[in-house]
């Protein structure tokens, strides 16, 4: 028998709430089930294994991320807003009831050196992602190297993004995005 629908969504909301705050290794499945209110019959009869369900999560997390990025992108007026676009939802996404102060992926990758396949597939689709959408933008700027400026974006956002964790104020991402757009505008100069 296939797992609820609504069983999944406690779930994968749990590992939203604790494994994404907490950790991964630090988060036992026990909590998992307690915090979701399903024993542990139903979680395995939807996921083979803790990280399975983690993997599921991720996906679901990236869908929400790429409806606000592309939101995002969607509202802004010209081609170097929409490359710098990312920026504009990461604060839309990090002020969501769903939305986190520091990056699932990200802390994922930080705690595991050597994911498991369920976990690690997401990690890559998610930072493949980041890159295609980021060169897509990039490309329609007069820029010599797109590819270039679309991985200096990326690395400046990853910065702002591990600001987060390091503090726990809730902030803007103000000097990300403006560093950004010096490289951006820079980019463009020198075309």
């Amino acid at each position: 028998m296939p797992l609820r629908k609504s069983s999944e969504d406690k779930l994968l909301d749990a590992v939203d709430e604790l494994v994404f705050t907490r950790g991964i290794e630090t988060t036992p499945v026990d909590a998992v089930l307690a915090r979701a209110g399903v024993s542990a019959a139903t979680l395995y009869r939807g996921f083979r294994s803790k990280e399975a369900l983690i993997g599921a999560a991720l996906e679901r997390r990236h869908g929400r991320w790429r409806q606000v990025w592309d939101d995002a992108v969607d509202r802004a007026a010209d081609d170097r807003l929409r490359l710098l676009a990312v920026f504009d939802a990461l604060d839309d996404f990090a002020g969501r009831p769903d939305g986190a102060r520091w990056c699932a992926f990200l802390g994922a990758a930080a705690e595991l050196a050597d994911p498991p396949a369920e976990i690690a597939d997401a990690l890559v689709r998610d930072t493949e992602h980041m890159r295609r959408t980021l060169r897509d933008l990039a490309a329609r700027l007069p820029c010599d190297d797109p590819d270039d400026l679309a991985e200096a974006v990326l690395l400046v956002f990853s910065g702002e993004l591990a600001m987060r964790l390091r503090d726990a104020r809730p902030r803007r991402s103000t000097t990300g995005r403006r560093i950004a757009g010096t490289l951006v505008d820079a980019a463009v100069a020198g075309h």
